[in-house]
């Protein structure tokens, strides 16, 4: 596995509390990583730290070679990393295209583009994301399931190389959750979709509804009280008796995490 994100022995206190201790991993270029734990074990908190929306107390987070801890949220956005939110919180009186083009100036890594060409890469991410048609529409108008493709929408706007997710299958039904798992594999793997020409980012994805994400990722990390308690794939997780633990308690199945 490459040196494109490494994380050493992170770490983030609140007051007396310790919410992220000492969390180290690796992850490739072409990877879907899970992250997962129970409510309350850091998951969040850590996705915030890597895209510098909370300043680590100690560790080391380096992003294609280079250390970024400690940078801006908008300079670690310009090198490639992208964070989709848990709770999506667009601006509701703009029209969803201008929601999307928001990101597109963000990312800063193209200077001199024409509002034109700023226009049609949004108008790109909102086509891949299936809700372009309703582009010069308010945001909102837009019911949950929506809210989430504008909120995945931005993100991609601004060309990452690294996709964080925060709950992205939060709020949505069965078949929503089954069509937005297939659309993130099928962003990862890269191509054209559309107009949209993506290399395909990796992923971070934070998720609770484990079924659907055991389906698309490549490994899995598991946190309990910000620590790391198991790393594997899919398999070697639901079949983990520590993550069984956490999850369902002694004597249980690890088919029960997955269902």
């Amino acid at each position: 596995m490459g040196s494109f994100l490494e994380v050493e022995k992170l770490t983030k206190v609140f007051g007396g509390l310790t919410a992220v201790r000492e969390v180290g991993f690796k992850m490739g270029r072409d990877e879907m990583v899970g992250l997962i734990g129970p409510n309350g074990s850091g998951k969040t908190t850590f996705v915030r730290l890597i895209i510098g929306m909370l300043k680590a107390d100690s560790g080391l987070i380096r992003f294609k070679g280079e250390n970024i801890l400690g940078q801006p949220p908008w300079e670690i956005v310009k090198k490639g990393i992208a964070l989709t939110h848990q709770v999506v919180r667009p601006f509701r009186e703009m029209p969803i295209i201008a929601n999307a083009m928001i990101g597109c100036l963000g990312s800063g890594r193209k200077r001199g583009e024409w509002v034109k060409r700023i226009e049609s890469k949004a108008m790109d991410a909102l086509e891949f994301c299936g809700i372009s048609d309703l582009a010069m529409e308010r945001a909102s108008i837009l019911s949950h399931g929506e809210l989430k493709r504008l909120e995945i929408a931005r993100a991609l706007a601004t060309e990452p190389e690294l996709l964080i997710l925060d709950e992205p299958f939060a709020g949505l039904d069965p078949q929503e959750t089954e069509l937005m798992a297939k659309s993130l594999k099928r962003l990862n793997k890269g191509g054209r979709f559309g107009r949209l020409h993506s290399e395909g980012p990796a992923m971070l994805i934070v998720e609770h509804k484990l079924s659907e994400l055991m389906k698309i990722v490549n490994r899995v990390i598991v946190l309990n009280y910000g620590e790391m308690i198991a790393e594997g794939t899919p398999f070697e997780i639901v079949n983990n008796p520590k993550v069984i633990q956490v999850y369902v308690g002694y004597g249980s199945r690890g088919d029960q995490i997955a269902s």
